[in-house]
């Protein structure tokens, strides 16, 4: 029986003919990584192979690592099997792998997006005949407006605090959907200010991204200074003693998961504005059918439900089970019991 190209194991996704792993989740001698975030990128592994502009970023979050950088579309080799990287939309440096050997073709996403948002290099289709997907938001439920009209919302939103005399926390991850919010806010209404995390990626980040001047919280930073601006801050930072400083303040999330109102209310959110780094539900069929796949392998979201309906539109499709969505493994889970 023919082994498959990649084939998933204890460790991660693997490529036996090459030897090497794509975004293993237990260490390795060589790993592929297709972007920063903790779940796909995790320390240990002996040689770590990005795109170039992610090394800056997984070194900062891993430390001392030995790590090469490609760039876009690439080709470098392994043992006969040919690889490459391809733009995945997802957050700056995020990168489809794309596998080839013997005339056979698959492509491992990681996590991708479809919308240009301004930031990280747009996602490009590549062609194969086996797809891993991501079907984090895997449910016709999830539709996504234009980042513009997200992004006039939140502006609007910031003014509106700010004529109130009040503080507005805005809370996304420190890698991602930090910067994304960063680059589109309107600077004429106020100042920026970051949490100690969201400052320090952003930091990193500055060196491949054009982004507005931003002010570090420090224990040194008076509540008048802040008062009317706007805070971006980790969700981990929401009932901490840090937002103390903040006050008066209002909150908001900037997440995919805002789509139900059940996620705000837990987390206890004035406001949730819906603004995603990965596909809806439309956004992942187009994507799967632009890549003339017939195989699709669905890795982490919605999987069941997902991969169910791609098999009842004819396509030869199947959930395999990885330990990605760390960072939000909690909301997927509810959200899941709630709506799944």
């Amino acid at each position: 029986m023919k082994i498959p190209l990649l084939v998933f194991n204890d460790k991660g996704i693997y490529c036996q003919a090459a030897d090497v792993y794509l975004d293993p989740w237990k260490p390795v001698k060589k790993a592929i990584i297709s972007h920063g975030h903790a779940d796909h990128s995790r320390w240990g592994h002996q040689q770590y192979i990005t795109h170039y502009s992610n090394v800056a970023i997984i070194k900062h979050r891993l430390g001392d690592i030995t790590v090469a950088g490609k760039e876009w579309n690439e080709a470098f080799t392994i043992n006969g099997v040919k690889f490459s990287l391809h733009p995945a939309g997802h957050i700056i440096g995020s990168s489809q792998i794309r596998v080839e050997y013997k005339g056979e073709v698959w492509v491992f996403t990681g996590d991708y997006k479809t919308e240009d948002d301004g930031l990280a290099v747009p996602y490009e289709v590549v062609k194969c005949h086996t797809f891993i997907t991501e079907c984090t938001f895997g449910l016709p439920a999830f539709k996504w407006v234009p980042q513009e009209q997200v992004f006039n919302d939140i502006n609007t939103w910031w003014q509106q605090n700010r004529d109130d005399g009040k503080t507005s926390v805005l809370f996304g991850y420190s890698l991602g959907k930090a910067q994304r919010i960063l680059k589109h806010l309107d600077t004429s209404i106020g100042q920026i200010y970051t949490h100690g995390a969201v400052e320090n990626m952003t930091e990193v980040i500055r060196s491949i991204a054009d982004l507005p001047p931003t002010h570090k919280i420090t224990r040194d930073t008076k509540k008048e200074e802040i008062k009317g601006n706007i805070v971006i801050a980790p969700p981990s930072a929401h009932g901490s003693t840090w937002i103390k400083k903040m006050v008066p303040y209002v909150t908001a999330s900037a997440s995919g998961w805002m789509t139900f109102r059940g996620a705000r209310r837990r987390r206890a959110i004035d406001k949730g504005f819906v603004l995603s780094d990965h596909c809806d539900w439309q956004g992942l069929l187009n994507s799967i059918k632009a890549t003339g796949a017939e195989k699709i392998i669905c890795t982490h979201g919605y999987t069941d439900i997902f991969s169910r309906f791609l098999a009842e539109q004819g396509y030869d499709a199947k959930t395999e089970q990885t330990q990605y969505e760390e960072e939000n493994a909690e909301e997927v889970s509810k959200e899941k019991e709630e709506n799944g």
